[in-house]
């Protein structure tokens, strides 16, 4: 097989201003879990109020999904996401106002900006480095595992760093953001090329959902997203219910997460070398399903699956990820393909806590929503095996 060629040094500015912005791509949201009882205390908010500013985001993340292929196509790739940036900084200062409507604002404005990017960030890449889109994206997604790692890890302390308690843990996560914006500020004199590009966004002007291949990539997404939602916002009660005390089913959630990312660093040299994934997709989906039953019947090696689950959604969301990049053909069409994937995935991800948890007041146990996560996981591991044949969108005839 032959070697893409090596990337060239002027390309190592635009790499940095990719890897930073990804840093922004999950840190502002998973950062607030932790925090979530300190802002309850001090706005007296009930449980349901505070849940919102964890699923305010996927809810955003949804409504703006679609949209952001629209703001490239008249504005620039380049542009459209220095936009999203000033976006999640404006969001994350408001947010750490201290006061309680700027809180959700501020969430709100975040959850924009980073869904502009999450759609936008795979076009940028199918249309610079076609010929390293697995290791770029393998790369930034390694980077925002990483990022969300650490601002899990970090909140509870810098809380308690001063007086200043969780604004200044929320506020901690600005300096990311404006980084990135200072980072990427050489790109914006680059001259647009979107909108040429885009008006290619699917394939002899059929809209890119009327393709099955669109629906198998759009659902694998979803899909996992959904389970992964489940299983980080339940994981540190489900371990409590096992008899795990609150400081260690903290430490497991972390693990999790610092998992997903490590799959970075594994995916990494397997995407470059093969072109067919479907191997790749069933492998990823079992180590999910084998960490989740492993969770619901051994849960005394938690720490155990826990690894297991992370790394295996880690590792799916990074080929979901590659997919939107390598089945299609033009940069339009892989911003056309984001936006559907991620607009459906986020979707079912806002409702996967929510459903779990209306299945455990019924049941008074985890048995029926861990086992319909598994259910979910090997329908996603079919799905896996369908968009991971080496062809692309336009190679098949529409439904």
């Amino acid at each position: 097989m032959p070697q893409p060629p090596p990337l060239a040094a002027k390309s190592l500015l635009l790499i940095l201003g990719i890897l930073l912005i990804a840093t922004n791509l999950r840190l502002p949201i998973t950062g607030v879990a932790p925090l979530l009882g300190m802002i309850q205390d001090s706005f007296g908010l009930s449980a349901a109020a505070a849940g919102v500013l964890t699923t305010a985001p996927l809810l955003v993340f949804a409504a703006v999904s679609p949209l952001s292929p629209l703001l490239a196509r008249n504005i620039g790739l380049e542009r459209a996401l220095f936009a999203a940036l000033v976006l999640i900084i404006l969001g994350i200062a408001a947010r750490s106002s201290g006061f309680v409507w700027p809180l959700y604002l501020g969430t709100s404005l975040i959850g924009v900006g980073i869904a502009i990017c999450n759609v936008l960030l795979p076009s940028l890449l199918k249309r610079d480095f076609p010929d390293h889109l697995a290791l770029l994206t393998s790369s930034y997604a390694l980077t925002m595992g990483a990022a969300a790692a650490l601002g899990s890890a970090a909140a509870v302390p810098l809380a308690q760093l001063s007086g200043l308690g969780w604004p200044l843990a929320l506020g901690a996560s600005g300096l990311f953001a404006l980084a990135s914006a200072l980072a990427w500020l050489p790109q914006l004199r680059r001259r647009p090329v979107i909108t040429t590009a885009a008006r290619n966004a699917a394939p002899k002007g059929m809209p890119i959902w009327r393709y099955a291949l669109a629906w198998y990539v759009t659902l694998f997404l979803g899909i996992n997203s959904f389970v992964y939602y489940i299983v980080i916002s339940w994981l540190p009660t489900i371990l409590s219910d096992a008899d795990y005390s609150s400081a260690r089913a903290g430490t497991l959630h972390g693990l999790l997460q610092f998992a997903s990312a490590v799959a970075g660093l594994i995916m990494i040299p397997i995407m470059r070398r093969i072109k067919d994934q479907r191997v790749i997709a069933l492998g990823t989906s079992l180590a999910s399903i084998v960490g989740i039953l492993g969770l619901l019947l051994v849960p005394q090696w938690a720490g155990a699956w826990s690894l297991l689950f992370g790394f295996g959604c880690g590792a799916a969301f990074i080929l979901a990820l590659t997919f939107i990049g390598l089945r299609v053909a033009t940069p339009g069409q892989a911003a056309a393909l984001s936006g559907m994937a991620q607009c459906l995935g986020y979707l079912l991800a806002a409702g996967g806590p929510t459903l779990v948890g209306k299945l455990y007041d019924l049941t008074g146990n985890w048995t029926l929503g861990l086992m319909s996560c598994v259910l979910a996981l090997i329908i996603m591991s079919v799905l896996g095996v369908l968009a991971g044949g080496s062809r692309q969108i336009g190679q098949e005839t529409a439904p």
